[in-house]
This record gives structure tokens, C-alpha cells and sequence, in this order.
């Protein structure tokens, strides 16, 4: 499958490379290829510069946001939440439309430092903010509740006995996503909670998930539904 990934930071590094390992057409997305290429500096998290990573993985094509979306028959936006809804746009209304896009972003607000708030919760989602700017695009909620080794690779937690969620209005996009995570991913329990307001429980774990991660001191652990 031809799949493009928005955004070229360690989420979206991790799933292009996944994905690429098994056999998928990947393409990252970014707002300027020639000044991506140029980086030199280790990144926040103290990862080696996008080109060093690049040279890695000389199959996984880079192109602008638009170029990305209109390769891909899956697009997957794994840019920060702050700047989900301008990288789409760079991306193109046309070349989102029809088209899964799985939103693996979250709302947080680091603007008074950490750890960070959300800039929407309760009453409305980022999910649900992403559709509504591209109402023909298929947006799919999921993977926002792990860190991105753990998004691919389950199996580093508790042999992967946890619990993975999917929301989104359209049934068949919620099972190609959950199809994705199984057969893809190793993902053995998936959940699909229905419509994208779901999105806005799974959103809302993320303050939990944070100070989880600060007490265990790791962020290699997942949420379980024991039933």
C-alpha cells in the first residue's frame, strides 16, 4: 500500500520505518524538504538528525506535505497536535479526500510549560476538529495512547495484553485502521468505540499517561481493558 506520513520527528520516523519493513510504499511529508535535509542538530529528544535517519532508510520517500498526501492511499498525520489542522491544509483538501487518515496526534498545550494541558477536552476532540476542517476526508483516531516504539511493536509490554483504541465515524475506515494495527502492528486487543466524539475519552488519557510516565519513570507501558 502506498502510505504517506505527515511530519518527519520520531513518531513519524518509527512508523515509516515499521511500515516500511513490511513491505508499504511510505512517503514522509514535511513543510520544506531542502531545509529538512539540511538539519545537522540532534533533536529535542536527542535523536540524530532527520537526514542521518534518512540515509537509514533510503527507500521511505521524502516530499512536501501536498506531494506526500497525494502519494499516499493512507495518510497518516503524526504531527504535533499543535499544527495537525495547518499541516492538513498544507497537505491539500483534494488530496485527503476519500482517503483513511489516521490522526495518531494529541491536543496538548505545552505554552505554561509541563506537564502540558490540553487546548480542547470535554466537549470536542482534535479527532473531531480534523474531520470537521476536512469533511471528505475518512479521519480514524488511534495510537495516541502509546509512545511511538509501542505504537509498532506492542509486544514490548506486558507481551502485548494491552489494549489499543480506534474511533471514527466511518465503520469501514475504523476497520481498515484496526485491520492496520493487527496484521501490521501485532496488535491482539483493538477496540473500535464508534464515532469520533469516542476520540475525545481517548484524548483525555493523556494527562494520565503523562503522570503515569513521570512515576514509573519510562513511557514503555500501555492502558488495559480487563474484561
Amino acid at each position: 500500500m502506498k502510505i504517506a506520513i505527515l511530519g518527519t520527528g520520531p513518531v513519524a520516523q518509527t512508523l515509516a520505518a515499521k511500515l516500511d519493513s513490511i513491505g508499504h510504499d511510505v512517503q514522509l511529508g514535511t513543510r520544506d524538504v531542502a531545509t529538512t535535509m539540511a538539519r545537522s542538530d540532534k533533536d529535542a529528544f536527542g535523536n540524530p538528525p532527520y537526514p542521518v535517519w534518512a540515509a537509514a532508510h533510503p527507500k521511505v520517500k521524502l516530499g512536501t506535505m501536498a506531494s506526500a498526501a497525494a502519494h499516499g492511499e493512507l495518510v497518516i498525520n503524526a504531527l504535533s497536535g499543535a499544527v495537525a489542522i495547518a499541516g492538513l491544509s498544507s497537505a491539500g483538501e483534494a488530496n485527503l479526500a476519500g482517503k483513511v487518515v489516521l490522526d495518531v496526534s494529541n491536543p496538548l498545550d505545552f505554552s505554561k510549560g509541563m506537564p502540558p494541558s490540553l487546548f480542547v477536552s470535554n466537549t470536542d476532540s482534535l479527532g473531531e476538529q480534523i474531520q470537521a476542517r476536512f469533511p471528505a476526508a475518512r479521519v480514524v483516531k488511534s495510537l495516541n495512547t502509546v509512545t511511538a516504539s509501542v505504537m509498532v511493536d506492542p509486544q514490548q509490554v506486558a507481551g502485548g495484553e494491552h489494549t489499543m483504541f480506534v474511533s471514527g465515524n466511518d465503520p469501514d475506515a475504523r476497520r481498515q485502521v484496526a485491520s492496520l494495527l493487527k496484521e501490521g502492528f501485532g496488535w491482539r486487543d483493538v477496540i473500535e468505540l464508534g464515532d469520533l466524539s469516542t476520540a475525545r475519552g481517548t484524548e483525555m488519557l493523556l494527562p494520565l499517561w503523562l503522570r503515569t510516565w513521570g512515576a514509573l519513570g519510562t513511557p514503555m507501558f500501555g492502558f488495559r481493558v480487563v474484561r
